[in-house]
């Protein structure tokens, strides 16, 4: 009797970690369907700001963009800027201006400059 107890449980713990790691492949596919979608989706918009203006937006994070320096990144209408020239002293979560000097291949972001923080 105690063998198919044991088999039981064995058998058990197999479908459950069969199954979490089903969901996690669902999880991961599923964000990178979305993300496929939003980037698509940017691609058949117009960009919501112009070259040679100037916009106000909040540091979401700092990278090392194709520059190599520290650049900061934020949005503009859901539109990413990387922006160059931001002194050290700033941190995420500051509100900068930024003057947008070009876009990237596809119009999907952006790259700019610093002029103030606000």
């Amino acid at each position: 009797m105690q063998p198919l107890w044991i088999g039981g449980g064995v058998a058990a713990v197999v479908v459950l970690l069969l199954v979490i790691v089903l969901l996690r492949r669902w999880r991961s596919s599923s964000g990178a369907r979305e993300s496929k979608r939003a980037h698509e989706a940017a691609q058949e918009r117009d960009p919501p700001v112009e070259l040679g203006e100037t916009y106000e937006f909040g540091i979401t994070e700092f990278t090392d963009h194709h520059s190599g320096d520290r650049v900061a990144v934020g949005k503009v209408e859901g539109f990413v800027l990387f922006t160059e020239d931001v002194p050290d002293s700033t941190s995420e979560g500051d509100v900068i201006r930024a003057k947008v000097l070009s876009f990237n291949k596809g119009k999907t972001s952006a790259d700019a400059t610093f002029v103030e923080r606000v």
